[in-house]
């Protein structure tokens, strides 16, 4: 067995399903003024049918089933982050931080700016658990479970400080994020969230290549893939690498776009 088609399947789903996200956001900002709104309204479908996907391939393990748990609990994690990129579910603090502010007043209103959004990732989660317990085909649960890691891990270490933030993508309601996250030394978030991605990612890998059938070969091939790339974005906060170029070529520029936002170019 070949890990290289899961592998690559992987890839362009993060590739894709992340490009579609920034057009849709890109055009919203240049749009009227509900524009973000609309569109989170209008992909619901796209939750709901993630929603069924995850169900459908619970009860049997089949390599179908495998891609299909793995897309759609993308598809899911796609809305959730479409919803918090236009500033509908994020939380309800919209200011920008104040300059003089520090400690704990800091993160409790840093907090406050994504609350919502987490506290909807958390009750995913639950859902994901209640959904897959018990079930033959848990690679719903372990993918949600990565991306759900990852993102807690990103967040903090843009709160307490990396050396290259990559604000070009950020959308006009999150304007003010932009003020919450520290551009500096790393800190000890850092290595712990790098490190424990990279420990499941080889995990991941050491149960593909000791897998005893198609369907745990491809799962576990694509959440060794999941994994790596989620811990790739945490270096990309430290390492100059010009990650941007992956979708910017595909998206419009608006008013609002800053060529000085281009914070990871060579």
């Amino acid at each position: 067995m070949s890990p290289w088609l899961p592998a690559l399947i992987a890839i362009f789903s993060w590739w894709f399903c992340t490009g579609i996200i920034l057009l849709i956001v890109r055009h919203a900002d240049g749009g009227d003024a509900v524009a973000h709104e609309r569109n989170v309204a209008l992909t619901v479908p796209v939750l709901a049918m993630g929603s069924a996907g995850v169900v459908i391939s619970a009860p049997e393990v089949t390599v179908g089933n495998v891609y299909l748990a793995f897309v759609s609990t993308l598809m899911i994690w796609g809305w959730i982050e479409l919803a918090f990129l236009s500033g509908v579910i994020s939380g309800p603090e919209r200011r920008p931080c104040p300059p003089d502010l520090s400690g704990a007043d800091h993160f409790v209103r840093a907090l406050r700016t994504v609350s919502h959004h987490e506290l909807l990732l958390l009750l995913a989660l639950l859902v994901f658990l209640k959904m897959t317990r018990g079930a033959e085909n848990t690679i719903a649960f372990w993918t949600y479970l990565i991306l759900f890691a990852a993102r807690i891990s990103a967040k903090l270490n843009l709160f307490f400080g990396v050396p290259r933030i990559n604000t070009e993508f950020v959308p006009r309601p999150l304007e003010h994020l932009k003020s919450y996250s520290l551009q500096g030394p790393i800190t000890m978030a850092f290595p712990i969230g790098a490190t424990l991605l990279s420990i499941a990612a080889s995990c991941f890998s050491e149960r593909t290549f000791s897998a005893q059938n198609p369907e745990a070969f491809v799962g576990f091939t694509l959440l060794t893939v999941l994994a790596g790339l989620a811990a790739l974005e945490h270096w990309l906060m430290v390492v100059p690498l010009p990650d941007a170029k992956l979708w910017r070529w595909m998206l419009p520029e608006t008013p609002a776009f800053q060529a000085k936002d281009k914070n990871h170019e060579l």
